[in-house]
């Protein structure tokens, strides 16, 4: 869908070049608004306990009646790893930190989807499903997933957890330098140093 006004200041919309790229801009001498894409970002938790990986069960479109893990669509002014932390408890009654971030999904489309896989670490609840987003919440074993309609994408995130080297991408309490409001993941440091 073409972008007809200007989401900053409402004039009228443009197509013109801007850095090499045909992009829409806002039409209004005083406003500098560049349309740049319809982006969105997901977040998807993998938390274990007792070696069984927690699954909610879809209740709406896409992908009604599939096992996944608990995710979602970040908030505008959320940072990612409180996201994941709201949306576990939310869809699932459990409570979770963030352990590492494991994987990274890019999926070019009309509205272009990246979706951050993070591994978590157990802290309590017993999963009860939200009603409304999911019909269904547990802990389920690889054989007992084996036998239910776990959707394909959760099935990839389960082995790049299961079978990740290293520390992954962890977050960084402590950066160098103090940047707040920001997310900051890394590389664990080599020694602390």
């Amino acid at each position: 869908m073409e972008v007809k006004f200007c989401s900053s200041c409402g004039a009228a919309m443009e197509t013109r070049d801007v850095d090499g790229t045909e992009r829409r801009a806002c039409t209004a001498p005083e406003c500098s608004f560049v349309h740049w894409g319809n982006y969105s970002i997901g977040v998807g938790a993998l938390v274990m306990k007792d070696e069984k990986i927690l699954l909610v069960r879809r209740a709406q479109e896409p992908g009604k009646g599939r096992w996944t893990n608990p995710g979602g669509y970040i908030e505008q002014h959320e940072l990612i790893q409180e996201t994941i932390v709201r949306e576990v408890l939310e869809e699932s009654g459990v409570e979770a930190s963030v352990s590492r971030l494991v994987a990274v999904r890019d999926l070019p489309r009309s509205i272009h989807n990246v979706y951050i896989a993070f591994e978590m670490t157990y802290i309590s609840g017993i999963p009860q499903p939200d009603g409304v987003e999911v019909d269904a919440a547990g802990f389920y074993s690889l054989e007992e997933m084996a036998s239910m309609p776990v959707a394909d994408f959760t099935k990839w995130l389960i082995d790049v957890a299961l079978h990740a080297k290293g520390d992954g991408l962890i977050e960084d309490k402590e950066p160098v330098i103090a940047m707040a409001g920001y997310g900051l993941y890394r590389v664990p440091k080599v020694n602390n140093v």
